[in-house]
């Protein structure tokens, strides 16, 4: 399946970008995917094997109305070629690609309590001046984390919680000992 999500989700960006539709068609397919995500009917209606093309086809049309024509064209086709079981594969690849070109880089802050917009803004700026990158800052709370915080950046974790910091010297005493 991941295969088919990256060729689908690079034919969509290669077509919208082509367009000049990039934001809008991610945005829209951000949007009926969310809501197919969030509703099991949806997902039962156009997941199932058992309704043809032509009837998912209807349905869409009666679920998805005043889409861009390529988001609209895109969806006819997974329905057609029994691929809207990758829609949300799909998404993921055409936000890796739309996030690559438009160089933004996913920042997530995790900390033990929530942080203040300035900290956060501190946090991001340092990050988008030493990568040349545009980022996109995003903040979790987890109490697990004690303090510190935890800071993922693309793929990449920078973990500088007291929490790790336990861990680590727990595992310290127990080799010791």
């Amino acid at each position: 399946m991941e295969d088919v999500a990256a060729v689908y989700g690079r034919s969509l960006f290669e077509a919208a970008q082509d367009k000049g539709e990039l934001d809008e068609v991610r945005e829209q397919l951000g949007e009926i995917s969310d809501a197919i995500a969030g509703d099991h009917d949806l997902q039962v209606f156009f997941f199932s094997p058992s309704l043809t093309s032509e009837q998912q086809k209807v349905g869409l049309h009666k679920a998805v109305t005043d889409a861009n024509e390529l988001v609209g064209n895109f969806l006819e086709l997974l329905i057609d070629n029994h691929r809207m079981s990758s829609l949300f594969k799909i998404r993921e690849e055409l936000d890796t690609l739309a996030d690559a070109e438009n160089q933004l880089l996913p920042v997530q802050i995790v900390s033990a309590v929530e942080l203040d917009e300035k900290t956060v803004k501190q946090v991001g700026d340092q990050i988008a001046e030493q990568t040349g990158q545009q980022v996109e800052m995003s903040t979790a709370v987890d109490p697990d984390v004690l303090g510190g915080l935890v800071v993922r950046v693309g793929n990449t974790v920078l973990d500088a919680s007291i929490r790790r910091r336990l861990d680590h010297l727990r595992k310290e005493v127990a080799r010791a000992a």
